[in-house]
């Protein structure tokens, strides 16, 4: 299987401009799985609820979705992207699936970061993990770096591959996603975004290094810090799924969750 990011900075309040340069970029390339950044057509740093309500979309009739269904369909492979989803008078920050058939799966962030809890709803979809060509799939959206159970849960379930869109900020997740992609023996990929947004409430500066790990904590790929790069790796699924640590030690099977009472 053949996975990647695209690591680029999106240019604020201009979803049509930044869906054409994500066409332009990923036309012709070869792969089943890439992951976009967090909010990947908006921007991120919105100065209230009212701005980022007239920047979202309803995935029903998205104009973006469709779009995004057509080039996946005409490049045949998979997009993982983040999207300020509007329902109804709800808001959320969601990353969606779309692949060759349309719109597969939508993932709304459980972990709101900072400013994002006065204008984003809490995500309300239970995590869970995807089909795509043989391998299973999980989402994460950027802070849920922080809470290692997300990723936990997702092995639990199958995943082979992690897909983390992300705009961060601090320097830490790139470290810790090492260790959640070790910790449960799977691939991650941690597509972050590049740039500077400058805006009324203030500034904020992406610290890229967009990167894939593999099941063992090793960095298979690392973009720079400010660089515009669509990576795509080769990797075996069978790697993932081996989850012994020795002869005698099994990742999952020798988890003891009885005296884990206290993490619900």
């Amino acid at each position: 299987m053949r996975i990647g990011y695209y690591q680029y900075c999106p240019e604020f309040g201009a979803p049509a401009q930044n869906l054409e340069k994500v066409q332009d970029t990923l036309a012709g390339i070869n792969a089943d799985i890439i992951v976009l950044p967090e909010l990947a057509f908006t921007g991120y740093f919105f100065e209230d609820r009212k701005e980022l309500k007239n920047l979202a979309e309803d995935v029903s009739d998205s104009q973006t979705v469709i779009r995004l269904s057509k080039f996946c369909r005409d490049n045949d492979f998979h997009l993982v992207v983040g999207f300020a989803e509007r329902q109804k008078d709800k808001l959320y920050n969601s990353a969606l699936v779309i692949g060759p058939s349309g719109l597969i799966h939508t993932y709304r962030k459980l972990h709101l970061f900072n400013t994002e809890k006065e204008y984003f709803d809490p995500g309300d979809t239970p995590l869970g993990t995807v089909k795509i060509r043989g391998a299973k799939i999980g989402i994460m959206i950027c802070f849920d770096w922080a809470f290692p159970e997300v990723a936990r849960v997702l092995a639990l379930q199958g995943a082979d591959v992690i897909c983390h869109p992300a705009n961060l900020v601090l320097t830490h997740c790139q470290k810790a996603m090492l260790t959640r992609s070790l910790e449960n023996s799977v691939y991650s990929i941690t597509a972050n975004r590049t740039g500077k947004e400058i805006r009324p409430r203030g500034e904020l500066s992406f610290t890229g290094n967009s990167q894939i790990v593999g099941p063992k904590g090793d960095i298979m790929a690392r973009s720079s810090s400010e660089e515009d790069k669509v990576v795509v790796q080769e990797i075996d699924l069978a790697i993932a799924r081996d989850k012994s640590i020795t002869e005698n030690n099994d990742l999952f099977d020798d988890r003891r969750p009885e005296f884990y009472n206290s993490l619900v």
